[in-house]
Formats: structure tokens, sequence, C-alpha cells
């Protein structure tokens, strides 16, 4: 999440302020400054704003304890964005082990639960008339409920992410633990959807609709985290294998320039991929590129085993390599398609993007028109809303 203003960087993280953020603020600061009334309107407006932003003050530092731990372990922590419910640290990759993930975790809530102690300890010092301790003691207690409440074991939430650590700790898969803290997400976003519209109509309680607000934030944003564990799950478990296809013609190596072009390309609409073999071995890629720049002269002389780029220069990838794998080494180098070999170092098929999404869409039984696929196929870039490249570079 990174719309908004860019507002600064702090320890290399670049920091954001959504739209939405300005008017959270607006609403805490007219909510708050009734309880500073006695130290006068300018005085009140004044601390209903400290609170306000103090309190985004501590959000931001929560989601800092986050990102350095994050950073800690190597992982690129790609910006931190303050919104309507709070703060998001985007984080470049998963942690590694379950007692990582769970490190980075509870960074967050022990930051708040520090906070809370340092201006209780704050408060005791200064006068209890004064507006100052007011302040502190309001922000203890803010950052008391922070922590608490982050640590609700249902996704977003920071206890989500802890209750993902433990059950991938005890199932040895990270995927069962994000299900079950998905699972759990969502309940308790439903509970708190149901509750906060019962306050609303029985209670009239108008302070329900924030809570079924912030339900219905956990409740999509739990249904999220399950999607993209699917996905997930999809890029893991299918192979190059499973997805290639064998749209590429192998000929013969010691063709003529002059033939091949005669032969193969005179009169072809779409040209397929072509692969030059001699004496039962494969020699490698031919490029057609290549064969344009080279004088037509030389046509006659020149033979596909001097122009072909050989297989151990080409980024390939095995049968058994997972579509993380697949989609990573497309991405690094930026290429349209990658070779997939045999065990025995053999053209074995061809993956491009559009293989890619087909491949998913029949794991995931997401029905697809077959001329989606083609359009993939002729642009080389996948559909929006498919955010494959990203999240196979945070599996890496």
């Amino acid at each position: 999440m990174q719309a908004g203003w860019r507002i600064g960087s702090l320890f290399g993280i670049p920091l954001f302020v959504d739209s939405s953020w300005f008017v959270i603020v607006l609403l805490f600061t007219v909510a708050n400054r009734q309880d500073y009334s006695q130290w006068g309107p300018t005085l009140s407006w004044i601390a209903g704003l400290a609170i306000a932003l103090l309190l985004f003050a501590s959000v931001l530092l929560h989601e800092l304890g986050h990102s350095l731990v994050a950073q800690s372990q190597g992982i690129r922590v790609n910006s931190i964005t303050l919104f309507l419910f709070g703060g998001v640290a985007s984080i470049d990759q998963e942690s590694k082990t379950p007692g990582q993930a769970f490190q980075v975790a509870i960074a967050g809530p022990l930051v708040s639960f520090s906070l809370f102690f340092i201006l209780n300890i704050l408060a005791q010092i200064l006068p209890s008339s004064s507006l100052i301790y007011s302040l502190a003691s309001e922000l203890a207690r803010i950052n008391l409920v922070l922590g608490v409440f982050n640590l609700i074991p249902g996704l977003p939430l920071d206890g989500g992410q802890v209750l993902k650590a433990a059950v991938w700790k005890v199932t040895g898969n990270r995927l069962t633990g994000v299900r079950w803290a998905a699972k759990t997400g969502q309940f308790l976003g439903i509970l708190a959807i149901s509750l906060g519209l019962s306050a609303v109509l029985l209670a009239k309680s108008y302070g329900g609709l924030w809570i079924a607000l912030i339900g219905w934030f956990v409740l999509q944003n739990a249904g999220s985290y399950n999607r993209l564990t699917d996905l997930q799950e999809a890029l893991i478990n299918i192979k190059a294998g499973d997805t290639m296809t064998r749209e590429f013609r192998v000929v013969d190596g010691d063709l003529s320039l002059r033939q091949f072009a005669d032969e193969y390309l005179i009169g072809v609409e779409t040209i397929p991929v072509y692969f030059a073999a001699s004496d039962g071995r494969y020699r490698g890629l031919v490029s057609v590129d290549a064969l344009r720049i080279i004088e037509r002269s030389q046509w006659e002389s020149q033979t596909l085993n001097q122009i072909v780029q050989p297989l151990n220069e080409l980024m390939t990838v095995l049968e058994k390599a997972s579509l993380v794998e697949v989609i990573n080494a497309m991405e690094e180098k930026e290429l349209p398609r990658i070779t997939v070999l045999s065990p025995a170092g053999a053209v074995a098929g061809m993956i491009d993007r559009g293989d890619v999404v087909r491949s998913v869409a029949n794991y995931l039984k997401v029905p697809i028109p077959e001329t989606s696929i083609r359009r993939i196929k002729e642009e080389g870039i996948y559909p929006p809303g498919l955010p494959l490249p990203a999240l196979a570079k945070t599996m890496v």
C-alpha cells in the first residue's frame, strides 16, 4: 500500500500517508478535544490534534518495530503507510522460519506495550492537574489498547501473524498457518460487524458503526489472505513440466541460413521457437533476430549451428522446477518465455506468461477464456489484478 504522499523516511524505509489518514485525524481531533474543554477552546483543539497526531506516531513506531526486525532478518521493507485504520508495513518477502515470523509479528505489540510503560512512568512525575499529564496518560492508554487489540488472533492483525507462526511451527507448513489465521480473522470480522450493527440498532450507540467498520476491514483482509494463500499454494505445487507446452520446432542445425529461411520463415505469419540439433544433440536456440543482421550474401555459406545460442547460455529450468522458480527466472531476465529441460538435458518444452496463467487457473478451477490466454501470450504481460511476479518474489 503506497497510495498517497511520501512524508520522509526512517532507517531507509519510505513513509507514506494515505488520503484517508487526514479524515481520521480530523475525526479524532474533533472527538478528543471535548476531553480537554476545561483548558479553553484554543488549547482543547490543540490537545485534540496533538492526541490524534501522537496516536499515529505510536502507530508508526509500532510498524517500525515490525520493519526493523524484518530488516535484521535480511528482508527488505518497501514502505510504511499510515491510513484510515492505522498503519501497514510493506515487507518484501516472508520470514524463512516460524520463529523468525513470530519475532516480526510480536515486535509491533512489544513497542506499543513499551510505550505504555514509558508514558505511565512519565505521567507519574508530572503534575496531575496539568494538560501534559492528561495527554501522557491518554497516550499511554491508547498504546495499551493498540497493543492488546493487535494481539487478537486473526489476520490481518499481529495476533493472526503470531497464530500463523504457531501453527506453522506445529504443522511444519506455512500455508496451513496462514489458512488457520485467515479463517479466525474472518470469524472475528463477522463477529465485530454483528456486534457493531447490534449496538447501533438495539442500543442506539453509533460508536458501533466504527466497530462494524473495523470488522469489515478485518473480514476483507482475512479473505484476501485466503485467496493469496491459494495462489501461493498453486505456485509451489505446479511444476514446470505441468505448465510447459511443446510450441517449438526442432530443425537440422546443418541447414544453411538460406534453406532455413526458405523452408521455415517465408509465408509464416507467426514464427514459432526453433531449436537446432545435429548428430542427435541439441545445439541451441535459433535466433531469428541474429539471422536478420547477417548479410544475405552469407546465408548460403553459414549454417544454423554457427548462429545458435547454446543451451548452456540460455536461462532454463528443469521440469521439476516450481512455478515460483519459473516466474522469478523469467522476470529476472525479462524473458517473454523460458526453456524447460528434461532431466537428461534435452529441450522438453517452453513456458510463457499465458501458459503460467492457464496453469494457475486450471489448478484453482477458475475458468478463463482461451482468447484471454492468447492475448496474454501476444502481449507478454500478466493481467491486472494477478500479481504473480510480486507474489513469487516474496516466496524466494
